[in-house]
């Protein structure tokens, strides 16, 4: 195995608990999804104030432990030269947001890729202006075959890829490239935050900008299917080249969904993604509801072609069984729904001891992991019932008093989550309601035209990793 660099330094998580044990090693407990891992006495004394710092192959096996653990993150990396880089721009018109883009990757080489655009010269050049590579497609490939095309022609170590309505800074792009400094990283991406130059911005260009679909959350992980980052956005990334022509680059049959199913395919080639959100790209947000909701319904028709390639990976939930039970129970609004709740709870609890180690205060910390698994069950189901099966719930809706309990209790639990998670306002509430009936509608499309459910169906795991 590729030894880590010599000084590389791996940080574990804030969300992860340090455990001694009585042999004088460690527990850790967190990570995503939920694991423990224990390190004997020599392995524990290499962790030093959270950190591992790569010496030698002891110290380089407990950092990889580490970090495939999703227990630590790289540490204090270093950026790579800019002349290792290149950029590759998929463009179809829109020579404005073009025009933007490539002022903010003023200074390294870029290659745009016009993909057949009704108006080609305005294309030309923009491109021609800015110094940049231009290859033109004659026939359309979509934005998948678009930046195949380009990273044909690329000649450096390293590949960015940024849609045209993409601003990304080089500087930024560089320091996130330092993520491939672990050889076994074949792809990173930054926070996607959603952006308006508008003075007055309509309302839904605000909520577009506060909650963009493609902004994952503020808190760096390694992506695979079933942690709480399971997918990067394919508006801004960058990878190592040889790797992406290993792997045949991006799925160039794929019209949607390519930049979830390069992930899993890395994932599940032994590649490690990672997501890095102190690092932010802006992406600029549709400039019509008609343009906003399209988008959300087109990402939803993606997930059936993405169940049939991935299988369980595309499953909307993943929940243990107890917690699937209690968050349902309380979602339901009946007499009985606290004491199911409880039972269940303490079921889960039970569980979660058994997977833990045996360290000092076994039993408070499995009841504290389970009540947050019951808050993130009740989260996940409630994302279901309004988002991915809506239809469904509105036809249960109609017979059945229990259904309209759980929505509404669904919308209070959707609600805090809104005020947790963003600067809520009436039109951020309205804008996740049409989020939902957008994304949802696209993907029962693509069930009714695919003839399979396998992305509506949570998937249940009985316990926590070790």
């Amino acid at each position: 195995m590729t030894l880590l660099p010599d000084g590389f330094t791996v940080r574990v998580r804030d969300d992860v608990r340090l455990l001694p044990t009585p042999e004088g090693g460690l527990s850790l407990v967190g990570g995503s999804p939920l694991r423990s891992m224990r390190l004997a006495p020599a392995a524990a004394g290499r962790v030093v104030d959270r950190r591992v710092q790569v010496r030698d192959a002891a110290t380089d096996l407990v950092a990889r432990r580490l970090l495939d653990g999703n227990l630590a993150d790289p540490d204090d990396l270093t950026p790579v030269d800019p002349a290792e880089l290149t950029v590759v721009v998929p463009a179809h018109d829109r020579p404005e947001h073009l025009d933007r883009c490539l002022t903010a990757l003023s200074g390294l080489g870029v290659i745009v890729v016009d993909d057949a655009s009704g108006d080609p010269a305005a294309v030309a050049e923009v491109v021609r202006r800015h110094g940049a590579t231009l290859i033109a497609l004659a026939e359309n490939r979509g934005p998948a075959g678009a930046r195949n095309g380009g990273l044909a022609e690329v000649a450096t170590a390293y590949v960015a890829f940024v849609d045209s309505d993409v601003s990304a800074d080089p500087a930024m792009l560089a320091q996130l490239a330092g993520q491939l400094a672990d050889p076994r990283v074949a792809l990173a991406g930054p926070l996607v935050r959603g952006h308006t130059d508008k003075v007055r911005p309509s309302w839904f260009e605000r909520h577009d900008a506060a909650a963009s679909s493609l902004s994952l959350g503020a808190r760096a992980c390694s992506v695979r299917p079933g942690a709480a980052v399971g997918w990067l956005p394919s508006a801004c990334l960058v990878a190592r080249t040889t790797t992406m022509r290993e792997v045949g680059g991006f799925a160039a049959d794929l019209r949607v969904g390519e930049d979830v199913d390069l992930v899993w395919r890395l994932v599940e080639a032994g590649h490690v993604v990672r997501y890095q959100p102190d690092l932010e790209a802006l992406h600029e947000v549709r400039g019509t509801v008609r343009g906003w909701l399209g988008r959300k319904l087109v990402y939803g028709s993606g997930g059936a072609e993405l169940g049939r390639r991935h299988g369980d990976a595309i499953a909307p939930a993943v929940l243990s069984s107890a917690m699937a039970a209690a968050g349902a129970a309380i979602l339901a609004c009946r007499w009985w729904s606290a004491p199911a709740a409880l039972a269940s709870l303490v079921w889960g609890s039970r569980v979660v001891s058994e997977a833990l180690p045996d360290v000092p205060g076994r039993r408070g910390l499995a009841s504290r992991l389970a009540t947050r698994g019951l808050g993130w069950s009740l989260r996940q189901e409630s994302a279901l019932l309004l988002r991915h099966w809506w239809p469904l719930t509105l036809v249960a809706c109609l017979f059945s008093r229990t259904v309209r309990r759980m929505v509404l209790a669904a919308l209070v639990v959707d609600t805090a989550v809104a005020f947790h998670e963003t600067d809520v306002r009436p039109t951020t509430l309205l804008g996740r309601r049409l989020d939902d009936l957008a994304y949802g509608a696209g993907l029962w499309l693509g069930v009714l035209s695919s003839r399979s459910v396998r992305c509506l169906a949570p998937r249940l795991v009985r316990r926590a990793q070790r």
